[in-house]
């Protein structure tokens, strides 16, 4: 097909008027233009496929901090249960520590112990750093 040069190019070539090469269903009705029909690629059929060969995903088994362990009669009268993951035992301590009010007032980054944390901690202040290292001996190995 050779190139047209811009004094050939007609008005006729740039209407809005629907081809007459293309059946009528394949025009978009607002624009009148042609609608563009999904063609398989080499790319959507390889999708497809790795689609239906990969087995659903497997769920992980809990690892490390956050694998349930045997925790100590102290730490099970706190918690309520006799094996809890670490990072739930802190989150459930620090729940306690907000909903009682046990930061000191004056500096945040302080925990002032009640008679529960005393028998937990072994202190009457702690900082809040030192929590999960003095709840570390009450996970058993």
């Amino acid at each position: 097909m050779a190139a047209l040069s811009p004094l050939c190019l007609s008005s006729s070539l740039f209407s809005l008027a629907p081809p007459t090469s293309l059946p009528p269903a394949t025009l978009s009705p607002s624009l009148r233009l042609p609608i563009r029909r999904f063609q398989p690629t080499l790319l959507s059929v390889r999708a497809a496929v790795s689609a239906k060969e990969t087995p659903a995903p497997k769920q992980k088994q809990p690892k490390g901090i956050t694998k349930p362990t045997p925790i100590s009669p102290e730490l099970q009268s706190f918690v309520g249960a006799p094996e809890i993951p670490r990072t739930q035992a802190l989150k459930i301590v620090w729940a306690y520590i907000k909903e009682h009010d046990l930061q000191d007032p004056n500096d945040k980054k302080v925990i002032v112990c009640d008679d529960r944390l005393k028998k937990l901690f072994g202190k009457e202040r702690v900082g809040f750093l030192e929590v999960s290292k003095l709840l570390n001996p009450h996970f058993k190995k």
